[in-house]
C-alpha cells in the first residue's frame, strides 16, 4: 500500500474518542480502591491483585497481534469499549474479591483487543506525522483518566457504591454509534493473508534488540508511574487523611497534566527527534518523583501537575518510534510492545503496593524515583536502533 503523507484529523480525532469512552470506564478501578478496601478489608498488596489480573490477559497480545494481521481489527476498536463498560460499571456491586477479579479479568481481555490494533490505525491515518497522531490518541486515553475518576466519584456520590452499575447504558450506546462511524476505516489494505507463524518468529527475532532497549525504558519507569497512578488516592486518604473527593480530584488533575504531556511530546519528538525527547523526560521525571514526595501545601499539587506531565509523555513517543521502526508487521510489533508495557506496569503496581504496607507509600515514591534513574542509560542505546 501507498503510503499517504495526509495527517486525517477528523479519522484521529474519531479513534481518539473511541480510546477516550475505553479508557473512561478502565480508569475506575483507581478511585475506587479504597472504598474496595475497606469494603473487603484488604490490604494494599492485596488490592493490587486486580492490576496483575486485570494484565493477565496482555500476556496475549502477540496472538491478538497475529490475528489482527489477518481480520478486520477495527471491530475491535468499535465493540470493546461496552465490553469494558459493562465489567467496570459492576464493580460497585460486586459481592466479593473474587467476583471483582473476574471482571477485571474480562475488561483487561478487552483492553488489550482495543489496545493491540488501535495505534495502528493512527498511524495509517497519521501519514509522515506519525508522534503528533499518537499524541492525538494518548490525549483521548489520558483526558478519559481524568475524567474517569471524577465520573465515577460522582456516581459514587449520587447513587452510592452499590450503585455504579447505573453508568453501564452509556458505554453500550457509545459502541453503537462507534461502528457507524468507524466500521468503513481500515487498519491496513495489505493485510497479510499468507503470513505463517514462522515469519513472525522472524520480524520478532529480528526486532529483539529494540524489544530488548523498551524493556529497559518500561521496566524502571514502571514503579514511578504504576505506583502513581494507582495508589495516589489512597497516598491522599489513607495516609494524607484527605477526603475522597480531594483523593480523587488530585488523581485528576495528575491524569489532566499527564493530557497534556502526551499531546504535547508526540508533535516535539517529530521535530527534535524521538530520542533526544525521550532523553529529557528520563532525566526529569525522577527529580520531580523526589520533590513530590518532600513538598507540602499548594507545592505538592504544583509538582503533581509537573509530574503529570512527564510521567505520561513518554507513551506517544513510544509508540511512535514502534510504528516507524515495525513497518513489515505494525499490528504484531505493536502487540509486542503493548506485552512489555502492560506486564512491567502490572508488576509494578504489585511490587509498589508491597511497598506500601512494609514502608509507606512515600518511601515507596522515593525508592521509585532513584530507580527510574535507571532508563536513562536504555534511552542512549536508542541509537543504535533508531531509524
Amino acid at each position: 500500500m501507498q503510503k499517504e503523507s495526509k495527517f486525517k484529523t477528523g479519522n484521529i480525532i474519531l479513534v481518539s474518542l473511541a480510546h477516550n469512552l475505553h479508557d473512561i470506564y478502565s480508569s475506575f478501578l483507581a478511585p475506587l480502591r479504597p472504598l474496595l478496601i475497606e469494603k473487603f478489608g484488604i490490604t494494599l498488596a492485596v488490592a493490587s491483585l486486580w492490576d496483575l489480573i486485570s494484565r493477565i490477559p496482555w500476556l496475549l497480545n502477540p496472538v491478538i497481534g497475529v490475528i489482527a494481521e489477518k481480520v478486520a481489527a477495527r471491530y475491535f476498536v468499535i465493540f470493546t469499549p461496552a465490553v469494558t463498560a459493562f465489567t467496570m460499571s459492576l464493580l460497585g456491586v460486586a459481592p466479593s474479591f473474587t467476583v471483582i477479579s473476574i471482571l477485571v479479568f474480562v475488561m483487561g481481555f478487552s483492553s488489550a483487543l482495543f489496545h493491540v490494533p488501535a495505534p495502528v490505525m493512527v498511524k495509517r491515518l497519521s501519514g509522515d506525522k506519525t508522534g503528533k497522531g499518537m499524541s492525538y490518541f494518548m490525549f483521548g486515553g489520558e483526558i478519559a483518566r481524568t475524567v474517569g475518576p471524577l465520573v465515577i466519584t460522582g456516581a459514587v456520590s449520587l447513587w452510592g457504591l452499590e450503585g455504579t452499575w447505573k453508568l453501564m447504558p452509556f458505554g453500550l450506546l457509545a459502541s453503537f454509534i462507534l461502528y457507524f462511524r468507524l466500521k468503513n476505516i481500515k487498519i491496513s489494505s495489505d493485510i497479510h493473508k499468507n503470513s505463517v507463524t514462522e515469519s513472525f518468529w522472524k520480524t520478532f527475532k529480528s526486532m529483539l534488540p529494540f524489544f530488548t532497549i523498551l524493556i529497559g525504558i518500561t521496566f524502571f519507569r514502571a514503579i514511578m508511574k504504576s505506583g502513581l497512578t494507582a495508589f495516589l488516592p489512597v497516598y491522599f486518604y489513607t495516609d494524607k487523611g484527605e477526603s475522597l473527593w480531594f483523593a480523587n480530584s488530585a488523581l485528576a488533575v495528575f491524569q489532566l497534566a499527564g493530557a497534556a504531556g502526551t499531546l504535547i511530546s508526540g508533535t516535539l519528538s517529530d521535530r527534535i527527534g524521538r530520542k533526544s525527547s525521550l532523553l529529557i523526560i528520563a532525566i526529569i521525571t525522577p527529580v520531580l518523583m523526589y520533590l513530590f514526595t518532600i513538598a507540602s501545601g499548594i507545592m505538592t499539587f504544583v509538582l503533581l501537575m509537573l509530574l503529570g506531565l512527564f510521567i505520561f509523555a513518554p507513551t506517544p513517543i513510544l509508540l511512535a518510534l514502534v510504528q516507524d521502526t515495525g513497518k513489515e508487521k505494525p499490528v504484531f510489533i505493536n502487540s509486542i510492545f503493548m506485552t512489555i508495557s502492560f506486564i512491567t506496569s502490572a508488576l509494578s503496581v504489585f511490587i509498589a503496593g508491597l511497598l506500601g504496607d512494609w514502608i509507606g507509600l512515600a518511601n515507596t515514591y522515593k525508592i521509585a524515583a532513584l530507580l527510574a534513574f535507571g532508563a536513562i542509560p536504555f534511552v542512549l542505546m536508542l541509537k543504535k536502533v533508531e531509524k
